[in-house]
């Protein structure tokens, strides 16, 4: 079709009004306007669409009422799409996607999107689990809005927004002798069994905060859930290296289980917020971003270094 809608919303104003005259004060615009978008509609379909009386007005022909019906059709569904997308800026949409590490589902992801929904209404929610490799396919091809990960491994494509550096520690028995250390020395850590969370990119970080040290390392158990390196240390497998905490008391830890920071200077990596808008965010993630932040503030400055929203990808020191 060669019309434009604007032109389309002419030619029914013309057909509804009966009259160029009308249409053109209705509408604002020229009649020369309207003529040539009721002459690009009878060469689309091949017929006359008005009959033009001088006593009448405009009436439209068989044709025509077939097209005008169409029309409005279209229409409707042009108002029903600006509807939907041109209040982003304003409203989240129906259903946000968020994709995210598969430890964080769990850990805080509910509880930031509770803080979410409390500042934005009712909303659908999907979260999308995965490791690193498939979070970065989830974003190249659309499939998730943001994704919420660590900053490690081959770089995303998108922007980055610095949440906070997460340092690591230590999780362990509760009855362990290290657990009576305010902070435990990685050559205590020597030759112990180790639990790994063996996650692509993860698993090669955790592991080369001993190898970096020289020590030597016995991993005794592996696995790709949270859940299990924590069920799995209670069970006396081990002790594990990981860097965040439960978040709620529904992910809480067990009173057999302890955790106690790593002594030794290690660098730690960044919690991030990836996505594919830039600076033209719609409101629905820059509220997301927002309440990620403030709800790292919260939980202090002893387990985080939380960035400042205002300062882009700068964080304060750990």
């Amino acid at each position: 079709m060669s019309l434009s809608l604007r032109q389309v919303r002419y030619v029914v104003e013309v057909a509804r009004l009966g009259s160029i005259q009308a249409a053109s004060r209705e509408l604002s615009i020229s009649q020369s306007s309207i003529l040539a978008a009721i002459d690009l509609a009878e060469a689309d379909i091949g017929a006359r669409m008005f009959m033009r009386r001088p006593s009448q007005g405009m009436r439209t022909t068989p044709a025509g009422e077939r097209f005008i019906a169409a029309a409005r059709g279209l229409l409707a569904a042009e108002t029903e799409f600006v509807r939907e997308i041109g209040s982003l800026a304003d409203r989240p949409p129906r259903l946000i996607r968020i994709g995210c590490f598969l430890p964080f589902g769990p850990l805080f992801m509910p509880e930031v999107l509770r803080r979410l929904v409390a500042r934005t209404g009712s909303i659908d929610i999907s979260v999308m689990e995965a490791d690193q490799l498939q979070l970065r396919d989830w974003l190249d091809t659309g499939h998730i809005d943001a994704a919420v990960t660590y900053e490690m491994g081959p770089p995303f494509a998108g922007e980055i927004t610095r949440i906070c550096k997460v340092p690591a520690h230590v999780l362990m028995r509760a009855d362990d002798p290290l657990a009576r250390l305010d902070a435990v020395p990685l050559a205590a850590l020597a030759e112990r069994p180790h639990i790994l969370l063996d996650l692509p990119q993860t698993g090669a970080y955790l592991t080369s905060i001993v190898d970096m040290s020289g020590l030597g390392r016995r991993i005794s158990f592996r696995t790709r859930s949270y859940d299990t390196v924590r069920a799995a240390v209670e069970a006396g497998f081990g002790l594990t290296i990981l860097n965040l905490r439960p978040m709620t008391r529904v992910a809480a830890d067990t009173p057999d289980l302890c955790r106690r920071p790593i002594a030794d200077p290690l660098p730690p990596p960044n919690l991030i917020v990836i996505d594919p808008y830039g600076d033209r965010k719609p409101r629905f993630l820059t509220e997301f971003i927002a309440e990620m932040h403030a709800m790292f503030r919260e939980l202090g400055p002893r387990r985080f270094a939380v960035a400042k929203p205002e300062e882009e990808n700068e964080l304060l020191p750990a």
